[in-house]
């Protein structure tokens, strides 16, 4: 087949052929995890059986270089990769066999997962995956395991076998579902010897595999068999009536996409604060035309309740979503706040009977019995993770499922995976193992932080440190360019994490910029609504926007620029404070307000009369609104001495104006750099500690007032000021 309608062949000659040896299986695999529709974030592996030089002996040997446990297949690099001696893993077959024969098959099949390592060559790190034995008991030199929605869709339907054998003929054969492990290695390895015409085996209600001695026609078989696959499902489906009659064909009306995003925004908050009655998660909202036609189909209620076929789907989508049957034509937002508590309630319930129902003696403990992907139609869908990332990775997992249901049912009967199948999957002791060698979280791992001020100085500083430690955050700025730069500058240090990433405020990543003026109730609230789309809520909000309007040499400031003044150093900050108070009170998680006040706020000066008294009132502010935001959100207050380096309030002609007026020499055409710093260690010589104030200094006050390790304190104001003591308490 030389033509690709349902996939994307992308290799390329020149640069495969510029490779050899493991770093062609790189190539592959690159190019197969690219193509969404060939297998989904972090699924499937691909191999390789290499002849490579025995570091001891020199000697030629067999090495199997397969995709090791983690990572995905679109960025795996060779270090993604473990390396085997493959007559050592065909050897594991007789320790199996010993185990086995003891009736203790199924420990034994567990068991087999660390004797893997002894198999290892030329010391790699790499962890084996529990797909090794697939790899390596096939006898074709290269192999990709893939979890492509058109063939899951063949292996999820009823008459599986039957139409198999229609689509491909005897080129590819079958194997029921079996969890992935050393037993599913031996029965492909039987298929192998039975049916020496095979180069796939389709794998029940899972994917398929596929091998070839030669690299590239490896690849473009696999890609051979999705491209029949899909093709097949595509006929039956356009004969059924296509899209008009997908899933039994609409029974409600998606809601014209502002009224869908104000109905998001409203609910979000509140939502998120249901579900993460445990530990804190992360949203993604998707409301595009495919999703939309799932969840206001007439089927969507029965195919939700089913369940996911693929391990891979069901170990982050759960064992199935939460669809909530709300008429978005005839019911308002209080039906659906009823509709979804309601189904949150019984969805526990049904969690937890699965739980009791499948468990074994050795089971873990059950986990978070929360729903992590929502189905509500007219509006969408809503996935949960532990920071955006995995959130968006579950939305893509459960538009796969859908995708795969959609094409069961057009070409037969979707099946999900027994319930008990689908438990030993999800609380499989060496997924538990493989959970509790995680890394420990960071200390704001699944916190989204609004950082108000974020396109320069204190506010960006603050915003880069946050991130650092885990936090999602959202940078705003009146400039909205500015706030993009800086949520730019994380993305890049931090990527995007794993998934797509999508296009519009849904599909962020670990950080999005957004514009708002404080002045304005309006704007603030529109941008706390896009924050809600973009994360499903906020945990802390810091504002370090600020103005600075010196009085004139006579002392006098006009009172349009006064009143500018106290409108964004004081107002703005309440405005803030009372429209988050009404999202935080629906979400019902504690939370943090930190205010920017200032050393000034105490120190009395001439030529800064407005800002000084505007800092006054906004330390007082803080007080203020600890008590009216009690006990759920603890509001605090930075207070910064003169921050010059990096600060937007000082541009070059202030920072001469200020040199001038301290006598301090500087020359017209002296960089703005050197002038910055004289200015800077000018402030720190009035201070006991004699070191400038930058706004790293101050983004360390922020974070510890949005961290845990200020838990107890609120309505207090911490001064970040050098040793100031002229600021010292009176």
């Amino acid at each position: 087949m030389s033509q690709f309608k349902h996939v994307s062949n992308l290799w390329n000659d020149t640069e495969a052929n510029a490779l050899g040896g493991a770093d062609r299986l790189v190539y592959r695999s690159n190019k197969l995890g690219s193509d969404q529709r060939v297998t989904n974030t972090g699924g499937g592996n691909t191999s390789s059986k290499l002849i490579e030089k025995d570091p001891l002996t020199g000697q030629d040997v067999s090495v199997l270089w397969v995709k090791g446990s983690g990572g995905d297949l679109r960025t795996a690099s060779r270090e993604f990769f473990s390396s085997l001696y493959q007559d050592r893993l065909i050897g594991l077959q007789k320790v199996y066999a010993a185990r086995a024969d003891k009736g203790l098959k199924s420990p034994a099949e567990d068991d087999m997962v660390a004797m893997y390592s002894h198999t290892t060559f030329n010391l790699n790190p790499r962890a084996s995956s529990i797909d090794t034995p697939l790899h390596s008991f096939i006898p074709g030199r290269h192999v990709d395991h893939m979890h492509p929605n058109a063939i899951i869709a063949i292996a999820a339907s009823s008459r599986c076998v039957e139409l198999t054998r229609e689509i491909f003929g005897d080129s590819m054969d079958y194997v029921p579902w079996m969890r992935p492990g050393f037993e599913l290695g031996l029965a492909m390895q039987e298929v192998c010897r039975r049916n020496p015409k095979a180069k796939a085996i389709m794998m029940g209600q899972h994917g398929f595999i596929s091998w070839d001695d030669d690299d590239k026609q490896c690849y473009l078989a696999t890609l051979e068999y999705i491209e029949k696959a899909a093709a097949f499902i595509e006929a039956r489906y356009q004969a059924k009536g296509g899209d008009a009659t997908a899933f039994g064909g609409a029974k409600y009306q998606t809601l014209p996409q502002e009224v869908r995003h104000e109905r998001l925004a409203a609910i979000l908050p509140w939502l998120r604060g249901q579900v993460s009655q445990q530990r804190r998660l992360i949203g993604t909202v998707q409301d595009d035309e495919r999703i939309l036609r799932f969840v206001n189909s007439n089927d969507a209620a029965r195919l939700a309740e089913l369940g996911t076929s693929c391990p891979d789907h069901f170990l982050r989508t759960k064992i199935k979503p939460l669809y909530v049957d709300w008429n978005p034509q005839t019911e308002d937002a209080a039906a659906l706040k009823a509709k979804l508590k309601a189904g949150l309630e019984q969805y526990r319930k049904d969690y937890a009977a699965y739980y009791e129902r499948c468990k074994r003696s050795n089971s873990p403990a059950m986990r978070d019995p929360n729903p992590t992907v929502i189905l509500i139609p007219g509006l969408g869908m809503v996935a949960w993770g532990k920071d955006k990332s995995e959130s968006r990775v579950t939305a893509e997992f459960y538009n796969c499922a859908v995708e795969v249901m959609r094409g069961a049912e057009a070409v037969d009967r979707y099946i999900a995976l027994p319930q008990q199948e689908a438990f030993d999957i999800e609380y499989w002791l060496l997924e538990e193992a493989k959970l509790r060698r995680m890394p420990p979280e960071k200390e704001l791992a699944r916190q989204v932080v609004v950082v108000i001020g974020a396109g320069s100085g204190i506010g960006r500083e603050t915003a880069l440190r946050i991130s650092k430690e885990g936090a999602q955050v959202v940078c705003v700025d009146l400039n909205e360019a500015a706030a993009q730069a800086t949520a730019n500058e994380i993305t890049a240090k931090l990527g995007q994490g794993i998934g797509v990433a999508g296009t519009g405020i849904s599909g962020c990543g670990p950080a999005i910029g957004l514009a708002a003026n404080i002045t304005d109730r309006a704007s603030i609230r529109a941008m706390l609504d896009r924050v809600a789309l973009a994360y499903g809520g906020f945990d802390s909000i810091c504002v370090t926007a600020g103005i600075f309007v010196p009085s004139d040499t006579s002392g006098h400031i006009p009172d349009d620029k006064w009143a500018l003044t106290f409108n964004i150093n004081v107002t703005g900050s309440y405005l803030v404070g009372d429209e988050a108070a009404k999202t935080w009170k629906e979400q019902g998680l504690r939370g943090n307000l930190v205010l920017t006040t200032s050393a000034n706020a105490v120190v009395a000066k001439k030529g800064s009369v407005a800002y000084d008294c505007s800092k006054a009132a906004a330390n007082h502010l803080v007080r203020e609104l600890a008590m009216e935001l009690s006990p759920l959100v603890r509001v605090n207050g930075v207070a910064p001495a003169t921050v010059v380096q990096g600060s937007a309030m000082f541009p070059r002609d202030r920072v001469i104006g200020s040199l001038a007026k301290y006598s301090i020499p500087y020359t017209d055409d002296e960089a703005t750099e050197s002038l910055v710093r004289k200015l800077a260690q000018f402030y720190a010589d009035r201070t006991l500690t004699k070191s400038p104030i930058t706004p790293a200094d101050q983004a360390e006050a922020y974070f510890l007032l949005v961290s845990q390790r200020l838990s107890k304190t609120t309505g207090q104001v911490i001064t970040v000021d050098g040793g100031l003591h002229e600021a010292f308490l009176r």
